[in-house]
């Protein structure tokens, strides 16, 4: 843009004057922003472009391109940024593709150990076969460069997300039973008949894994003003693992609970047991239950043919356990007691838990199911 004319005036009308003024005080605007009306509103007073850049600590060109731009094309336009055309593409959308297509393959089928690729790696075998592929402007592709075309397609070739396949051909009719039978509770509680109900539902499940580990050293508590938490050796001793046989009541929300060392099919019939002795001998125990072996075994079943009409089971579709309620609750206990638990024992495992669940009865929480509710049938 050429120098502006020691002659040329800037006119302003009061509203330009007034938007330049709240441009030049604003706290909100780009600096840049501020600093092109500040130079406007000093021109327009008379200073001189050198006497501008001086005081404003620039170079003289910067406020002759500001004052021209107004000069020429208005305020607004010296105000904002113009467009710019940038530096030409040497990337051809050819070349883009075939980098797409990589990240979309396993190294695995490329010849490499790795089954998942780094943007280094990527960029490497880029670099090694950019020429014989016909794309030479790849040879020096860094891993920015290719972090950045493989960004533009929403492409993370480093990354894993995992995810279930419906395997079960009747996943959404099992589905819909269990909603349905959430629809049922949900009526009952609303409508007040949980009072007068000669049946209940509870949801079964195990909780595998529960690990007795054991301190090397004992706690530190908390100092106050010193150290605010509690101080733990990492280091623990592996005393083995249980397992939780677990059902909660959908009506009351009562928990009932069996620590176990193996979940078969006679843990599993102790839990019917517990839940048979512990209702009313004219009720019906609805469970809500999954597939697993111990819960269809003939075992099982001659000790359901032995109670008929006193258990109804309805069962979960594979790979849907999170349908089942009871995982709420062992979400909970996982987060409000097994994380950070230290014992010296199986034994002493067994008894905390047994602890926690006559804790929890004390003051039951009824968990209710929401999701997708309103698509069960009534």
């Amino acid at each position: 843009m050429p120098f502006v004319s020691r002659k040329a005036q800037l006119q302003l009308s009061e509203e330009e004057k007034k938007r330049l003024h709240e441009v030049s005080r604003s706290r909100t605007e780009k600096h840049a922003t501020v600093t092109r009306a500040q130079i406007l509103l000093a021109f327009e007073a008379g200073e001189s472009v050198s006497a501008i850049a001086r005081r404003m600590r620039t170079n003289r060109a910067k406020v002759d391109r500001c004052i021209g731009k107004a000069l020429s094309q208005g305020v607004e336009v010296a105000l904002a940024d113009l467009p710019r055309s940038g530096r030409p593409r040497k990337i051809s959308d050819e070349a883009r593709a075939w980098v797409v297509d990589l990240a979309c393959r396993k190294p695995t089928e490329l010849g490499y150990a790795a089954d998942l690729w780094t943007y280094s790696a990527l960029a490497k075998h880029v670099r090694q076969h950019a020429v014989s592929t016909g794309f030479p402007e790849l040879v020096r592709a860094a891993k920015g460069l290719i972090f950045g075309i493989l960004s533009a397609h929403a492409v993370r070739p480093h990354k894993i997300r995992y995810f279930l396949e419906a395997r079960d051909p009747e996943f959404e009719k099992k589905k819909a039973q269990i909603l349905v039978v959430y629809k049922e509770v949900a009526l009952m509680h609303e409508s007040g008949a949980d009072k007068g109900r000669k049946m209940t539902t509870v949801c079964v499940d195990e909780k595998p894994g529960m690990q007795a580990l054991g301190p090397t050293r004992a706690d530190q508590p908390p100092r106050p003003g010193q150290q605010g938490h509690w101080g733990r050796d990492p280091e623990y001793v592996r005393n083995g693992t249980l397992r939780l046989l677990s059902g909660i009541d959908l009506h009351s929300g009562q928990v009932w609970g069996l620590v176990r060392e193996r979940n078969r099919s006679r843990e599993f019939i102790e839990l019917l047991e517990l839940l048979h002795q512990g209702y009313p001998p004219d009720w019906k125990i609805r469970l809500v239950l999954d597939n697993h072996s111990s819960h269809t075994s003939k075992e099982t079943q001659r000790y359901l043919a032995r109670r008929p009409n006193r258990f109804e089971l309805v069962f979960t579709p594979k790979h849907g356990s999170w349908l089942n309620l009871i995982e709420v609750f062992f979400s909970k206990m996982t987060r409000s007691f097994l994380r950070g638990l230290r014992v010296g024992s199986k034994a002493e495992l067994k008894a905390r838990i047994e602890q926690y669940l006559q804790e929890v009865n004390l003051e039951p929480v009824v968990f209710r199911w929401k999701y997708q509710l309103d698509e069960a049938r009534d």
